[in-house]
């Protein structure tokens, strides 16, 4: 029998971000319970299943979004600790963000930078 969208994509979740993603999902029951299924069965169900990339390459896409977008810095802490969990070194994660520089310029790069110093000091990366 298949999977539910959303039990796969609770899986999905768990396997990338751990206790940080259901930290998410739990904070979103008391004022938006849909906006965390919505996470769970598109993103995580739909997208993060599919075959073609792999977790690593899901995340290093994901954190240059974030960066891009600007903005993003609690979403960037998700994925900064959801990319360490699949084997990105904070080196790795450093350098997306050095990357960005010359696409999305030296504040938005800056933010991102800052919220994975929080996170490899909370890690104990750094």
């Amino acid at each position: 029998m298949e999977k539910s969208r959303y039990a796969a994509g609770l899986e999905k979740l768990n396997e990338v971000d751990g206790k940080v993603g259901d930290m998410v999902i739990q904070s979103l029951k008391d004022i938006a319970p849909d906006l965390g299924k919505f996470i769970i069965e598109f993103a995580f169900g739909d997208i993060y299943t599919r075959p073609e990339l792999d977790l690593r390459q899901r995340e290093l896409i994901t954190l240059s979004s974030l960066a891009s977008i600007g903005g993003t810095e609690n979403q960037l802490r998700v994925h900064i600790n959801g990319a360490l969990n699949v084997g990105i070194t904070a080196k790795e994660i450093s350098e997306i963000f050095i990357q960005c520089i010359p696409y999305v310029g030296f504040p938005r790069t800056l933010n991102a930078v800052a919220v994975a110093k929080e996170v490899f000091k909370e890690r104990k990366l750094i």
